[in-house]
């Protein structure tokens, strides 16, 4: 696929309700994507992304967006840190009292520790949903509780049932503090994901350093 159809691609694909993207530019080199100009919230900076990732031919992102709280999206500091707290706290899948949220100048800083990515994510998902928010670091950390052989057989044996991931061409390691290192080739970027979900939905798995390539 040329550069001119990706991008043509891309374009086509942006026009969707979630997503503004009057004031985006998309440019394509050798199959990766930059991305430049700005969206009113967060949360449509990560579905733009998001969108990207899963066109065919994609093979790496630039990501250059801004975001640019206008009009009812500007909110202060206190009052996002409020939303965030009775929001995470609405949250079933976030164990209660496990998440503390700090908020500068609209980028929001989650810490704290919880037992599964799961609910690490959920924790991230209702937080950048926020009006204000302009980006969120989470350094929620995983608390291991297993050893790593039963991590990489769990790993292992996800890949397998996955119908999106070809099992035989990724290679797993665990390493102490429940880090896992995936590397190999996958055929797109859809593939890749997949992967690296079923990484995540082993118990104890901290962190994961995704070393797959796309092509």
């Amino acid at each position: 696929m040329s550069d001119t159809t990706l991008r043509q691609d891309i374009i086509d694909e942006l026009v969707e309700p979630s997503i503004d993207a009057a004031d985006i530019g998309v440019a394509v080199e050798d199959g990766v994507v930059t991305l430049t100009g700005h969206v009113a919230t967060y949360s449509q900076k990560v579905s733009l992304e998001d969108v990207v990732r899963r066109i065919k031919g994609v093979k790496g992102i630039a990501q250059e967006v801004e975001v640019r709280p206008f009009g009812t999206n500007i909110t202060a500091d206190d009052e996002i840190a409020k939303r965030a707290v009775n929001t995470i706290a609405w949250n079933t899948s976030v164990p209660r009292d496990s998440v503390q949220i700090k908020v500068q100048s609209g980028w929001l800083t989650l810490s704290g520790k919880v037992d599964w990515q799961y609910q690490r994510a959920a924790a991230e998902n209702a937080a950048r949903a926020l009006a204000g928010v302009v980006g969120v670091t989470n350094l929620i950390e995983i608390t291991p509780r297993a050893a790593a052989a039963d991590v990489k057989k769990r790993i292992e044996d996800a890949l397998k049932r996955n119908a999106e991931t070809e099992a035989r061409g990724i290679k797993v390691d665990i390493f102490d503090g429940g880090r896992v290192t995936l590397a190999g080739r996958v055929n797109s970027w859809s593939e890749r994901r997949a992967a690296e979900r079923a990484a995540w939905s082993a118990p104890g798995v901290k962190a994961v350093d995704d070393r797959l390539t796309v092509g």
